[in-house]
């Protein structure tokens, strides 16, 4: 076995993969699969925080376009992500891991609360890690609460699992002949505007030095590929 090129991650997974083929709300046969990947990671000596967001459940910025206060929209959005982590952390335990919920607004009755020094003695202690309530703040989304987290957490790489296999020049779904990058630098994704996280995300991101890997969650066995720089996926990087 080839050593891990990545042994502390953030594995970032949009709120939208927990529904699987349901239309709305958590697919927990869904869940159970996602939580297999990453217990298979961490049997590898890898170290994992995780970050899901909230759209299968609510969307602030949908909500606020439908007339909602743009706060109590995203407060919502915020409290989605923590039903999401619970999920996972319940999944995760039933299969026999160690998982932890930090939520970065304070909910004592059910989960801890995030502090950055908490989060890494649960991973210096092999837990998984569980990043609930994006930043706490409105008006950020969890990619940006991701980078954030992975910065705090001194994490060596920071993992979009998406429902495509990298960063293309185009939505392949829509382009079939946009172009695949194996290799990218932040600068240029700022610059062509490719939406793989938003910029305030990717300047996190570039700021603190990491990497950014992107990849299709959906493919089975893509964390653990990732993690020894084989498989299909773009790596984000500086110039």
């Amino acid at each position: 076995m080839t050593a891990l090129k990545f042994k502390r991650i953030l594995l970032k997974v949009s709120g939208q993969v927990l529904m699987g083929a349901e239309p709305y709300g958590i697919d927990l046969a869904t869940v159970g699969r996602v939580a297999d990947e990453i217990m298979a990671c961490a049997a590898l000596g890898a170290e994992i925080a995780l970050v899901i967001g909230g759209g299968n459940i609510f969307r602030g910025l949908a909500g606020a376009t439908k007339g909602m206060d743009r706060v109590a929209a995203d407060h919502m959005g915020i409290m989605a992500t923590v039903m999401n982590a619970l999920a996972m952390q319940s999944v995760l335990r039933s299969k026999g891991a160690d998982a932890r919920v930090l939520s970065a607004i304070a909910m004592p009755t059910v989960c801890e609360t995030y502090s950055a020094s908490k989060g890494i003695h649960h991973l210096e202690q092999r837990r998984i890690l569980i990043c609930a309530a994006g930043t706490g703040l409105p008006f950020f989304t969890t990619d940006t609460g991701a980078a954030l987290r992975a910065a705090e957490l001194r994490c060596e790489a920071l993992f979009k699992g998406t429902s495509v296999d990298g960063v293309y020049s185009a939505d392949p779904k829509t382009e079939p002949t946009a172009q695949r990058f194996e290799r990218i630098s932040f600068t240029e994704i700022l610059a062509r505007d490719l939406r793989i996280m938003d910029p305030a995300a990717i300047a996190l991101a570039r700021d603190n030095g990491i990497p950014v890997v992107v990849f299709s969650i959906r493919k089975p066995a893509a964390v653990a590929e990732a993690l020894h720089g084989k498989g299909r996926f773009t790596i984000v990087t500086k110039d």
